[in-house]
């Protein structure tokens, strides 16, 4: 079978030569892998390096590189999607790592009979010090960051909601189209929330794995929370059934600190502040110790998580909080131009067909 090996970058020359070298070495046959590369108008040397690996010679089919001059990631991964020649296509970030296995154990599985395939998506850090460990301590907790299954590896094959670094079969996009150009952080929720509407199952299996780079500064992390809670806010407008209410614990905890401080104030009463501050130290406490627990060192500064965790948890509802707010002018704001663009992609998967002699590589 054919992949289309996809990654769109924004001014990642940094994560993405280490990510081609990770798709130099895969070992499935590099004469069977279409590369696709998007460069969203990078201002740094994002495209040179694309350049670069397309002019050596690694043996892959082909390798491509297109420009996306759209606003967001849904903008960029349509460009690769519609360019797509592939039986399998798949997605991944740039600031990423795949092992070299990666291609060739989601080509078995949907050999097997499953139509998307993924497995989990583990947090590493690109820089190992004290303090990058802390902040990946703090993305690896489930009470600092998400409890979605991707991002543990599974024991066993089970099917989700949802897949990280997920490869499709070509007859997924050309029945659901592409990804919503509507939506920030969420179009991986919305485009999911269509594929198992249309009957489709989404496999993680055990031995496919992947990494996601955490984020090298707080500063950067917090924005990453608070822009994950605004698209939250707005998603809401537009594929509630796309959401669970995990998505909003931040935004409810933050309601929770202000209405009780507010009760505390205008009554004088600070009890039920108190039981909140009280349950929420409690799990603080707990998935701290878990911290070092699982690390299975001593990383004195993992003694900031406590701090770390509330700054998140209310960059996170703050985001969610503006989101809503935002939500009635941004969804006036909407032209149907997304929808049109979803019905392309479709079009343009089932125009890019190609049947393949798999035993003579030619194209018939």
């Amino acid at each position: 079978m054919r992949v289309s090996l996809c990654t769109i970058a924004r001014n990642e020359e940094s994560a993405l030569k280490g990510l081609l070298r990770d798709f130099r070495d895969q070992n499935y046959p590099h004469k069977k892998i279409e590369v696709i590369m998007i460069d969203s108008n990078s201002t740094d040397h994002t495209r040179e390096v694309m350049e670069e690996f397309q002019q050596d010679d690694n043996g892959f089919y082909d390798v491509k590189i297109y420009t996306s001059n759209g606003k967001n990631q849904a903008s960029a991964w349509n460009v690769a999607i519609e360019h797509a020649t592939g039986d399998i296509i798949i997605r991944v970030d740039a600031h990423s790592k795949i092992p070299r296995q990666f291609v060739s154990r989601n080509v078995f599985n949907i050999q097997e009979g499953e139509n998307i395939v993924g497995g989990g998506r583990p947090n590493i850090c690109a820089n190992p010090n004290p303090w990058t460990k802390t902040l990946l301590a703090a993305e690896e907790s489930l009470f600092g960051s998400s409890v979605a299954d991707y991002r543990r590896p599974a024991a066993q094959k089970e099917y989700h909601d949802s897949l990280f670094h997920a490869a499709y079969k070509r007859e997924v996009f050309a029945e659901v189209g592409g990804f919503n150009e509507d939506l920030g952080r969420t179009e991986d929720n919305e485009l999911h929330y269509r594929i198992r509407q249309a009957g489709y199952k989404m496999c993680c299996c055990p031995e496919i794995i992947s990494f996601q780079h955490t984020r090298s500064t707080f500063t950067r992390m917090i924005k990453q929370k608070y822009g994950n809670g605004y698209w939250i806010g707005l998603t809401l407008g537009v594929c509630p059934g796309c959401l669970s209410y995990f998505h909003f614990i931040p935004f409810v905890f933050l309601l929770a600190v202000a209405g009780s401080s507010l009760i505390w104030g205008l009554t004088g009463q600070p009890v039920y502040f108190a039981i909140i501050m009280a349950m929420y130290t409690m799990f603080n406490f707990v998935n701290t110790v878990g911290a070092f627990v699982l690390k299975k060192s001593i990383n004195p500064l993992f003694l900031l998580l406590p701090l770390l965790f509330p700054v998140l948890h209310i960059s996170y509802g703050i985001g969610t909080l503006v989101g809503l707010i935002k939500l009635p002018f941004w969804k006036h704001s909407l032209d149907g131009s997304a929808q049109r663009r979803i019905e392309e992609i479709k079009q343009a998967v089932k125009d890019n067909t190609v049947v393949y002699d798999d035993e003579q590589e030619e194209v018939l």
